[in-house]
């Protein structure tokens, strides 16, 4: 294992929201966001970012291997 790594918000264990604070959201943010996704059975994340222009982006990960 080359670390252990946390979603900053978990709701319900149905969607994963990741926080920001940067100038914008940047290709690194997205990513971090899907691996999150592609960890667990989690298909939904949300990335928010509270710097000068508040965003928001949703991501879908469709976990085809799912039972």
């Amino acid at each position: 294992m080359v670390g252990e790594y946390f979603a900053d918000l978990l709701v319900e264990n149905k969607v994963i929201i990741e926080l920001k604070a940067a100038d914008t959201i940047c290709e690194e943010h997205e990513n971090q966001l899907i691996n999150y996704l592609k960890a667990t059975d989690i298909e939904v994340g949300l990335l928010v970012n509270f710097g000068k222009r508040p965003e928001i982006k949703r991501k879908i990960f469709s976990n085809k291997n799912k039972l």
